[in-house]
């Protein structure tokens, strides 16, 4: 049984939100923060990039640059560019990219089901990142980005449908980034029919944001761990999320180039490839269907077709595209034997396009165009507690930062005993 809750949001005022909503903290690097960011003083990326408001030479990890978000923040609601609602709600939160649309309810989940695994996961995460985000949560003692979770909706799209009537109301904001996509926001004060509806769901899934998850539930043990009087109710124990049914995620490529082919000439290297499944001239752009992938190899593409029949579809780790290409291409023939790791592989988001994966190919290398890893072997994967390879999915458009913030309560000692 899922549990979802209400909460009053700190938000900017309509005519406030286009200024006010950022890139994500972690796509964007601090001087492309500091640049986004100059002359625009109701620019979110000061309170989750807020090294760009102090000294180049800073440490983005040194005890300043959190305080900084904490006094940026605070600086936000005394100036009225943040606003805290007099009462408990859900919110609904609509992008939509080259007409698609998704839309998701804004609300608060549990960090107890994230422990259990009720709020299921499908990706490692990496200590030194979850540290940022659990000293962020704790010194600023607010959730200022949201998870990206999805579900499996009730039968005959239950969720979606209300989600989709209570969005024909007047939006509280509605404005278009500088990337194209729209984003619009509702509020929805009675928050009683997705609480009981969303209790009839057993499991969430994390799309993306496995480090903010992993940072929510640790702030949230510290906090609880220094709160003599815990009941279970505290703000802290929950963490910001935008939930949206599964069948509504757009999930591009991640695409891959290899920097040389191991001393082998283009010619030799499709004979490799012709080892291992079918090759054919292609044009550039995204493989049609599962099991084949586009190769970019001395200014010519081709298509590598696996055989279905060599495909265990059953395991849904071995049959993701991107393992088929790791275990029989990368790994046996151009020698990557941990793409985390090899200085000689790159990976390309799909919004960017083969033009770019063939540039950076070159002369020398070779670029792989993959098919786009689905949102139904995204959640099989999460359903075997198994764990995604490394870049296997492209979410776009991703969720913008500032529309939506939850605070909790300041626990002293919390952020020392993390």
């Amino acid at each position: 049984m899922i549990r979802i809750h209400p909460f009053a949001a700190l938000r900017p005022p309509s005519q406030f939100a286009a200024e006010v909503a950022s890139d994500p903290y972690d796509v964007i690097s601090t001087e492309e923060a500091r640049e986004r960011a100059a002359g625009k003083p109701r620019s979110f990326l000061h309170a989750v990039r807020s090294e760009i408001d102090l000294p180049p030479e800073t440490d983005g990890h040194a005890a300043e640059v959190y305080a900084k978000a904490h006094a940026n923040l605070q600086a936000m609601i005394a100036a009225g560019t943040l606003v805290r609602d007099p009462e408990p709600a859900v919110y609904l939160y609509r992008q939509v990219r080259e007409g698609v649309a998704q839309l998701g309810l804004v609300c608060c989940v549990e960090a107890e089901q994230y422990r259990s695994g009720e709020i299921r996961k499908h990706e490692k995460t990496r200590p030194d990142k979850e540290d940022d985000r659990t000293r962020h949560l704790l010194v600023t003692a607010c959730h200022a980005e949201p998870v990206f979770l999805c579900f499996r909706d009730l039968a005959g799209g239950t969720l979606a449908a209300r989600m989709a009537a209570d969005a024909a109301g007047t939006p509280a904001f509605d404005f278009t980034a500088p990337d194209g996509v729209q984003h619009t926001g509702w509020t929805v004060a009675d928050a009683r029919p997705y609480v009981d509806a969303f209790k009839q769901l057993e499991l969430l899934y994390i799309a993306d944001g496995h480090h903010r998850s992993a940072g929510a539930e640790r702030a949230a043990a510290a906090s609880q761990a220094n709160h003599l009087g815990h009941t279970g109710r505290e703000e802290y124990g929950r963490f910001l999320a935008v939930v949206f049914p599964h069948d509504q995620l757009r999930i591009l490529p991640y695409n891959r180039v290899v920097k040389d082919l191991k001393g082998l000439s283009s010619e030799q290297f499709l004979d490799r490839l012709r080892g291992v499944g079918d090759v054919a001239p292609a044009t550039a752009g995204t493989p049609p269907r599962p099991g084949q992938v586009f190769v970019f190899v001395d200014g010519s593409w081709w298509s590598l077709t696996f055989p279905e029949a060599s495909i265990e579809r059953r395991d849904p780790i071995a049959s993701l595209d991107v393992s088929l290409l790791q275990d029989r291409v990368l790994a046996p023939i151009l020698g990557i034997g941990d793409p985390r790791t090899d200085t000689r592989i790159e990976f390309v988001g799909g919004i960017r396009g083969c033009d770019e994966l063939a540039r950076r190919a070159g002369a020398e290398g070779v670029a792989f165009s993959m098919h786009p890893t689905s949102p139904d072997e995204l959640l099989a994967v999460a359903d075997a507690g198994e764990i995604m390879p490394p870049k296997s999915t492209w979410f776009e458009p991703k969720l913008r930062s500032g529309l939506f913030v939850h605070e909790f309560e300041r626990i002293a000692n919390a952020a020392t005993d993390h």
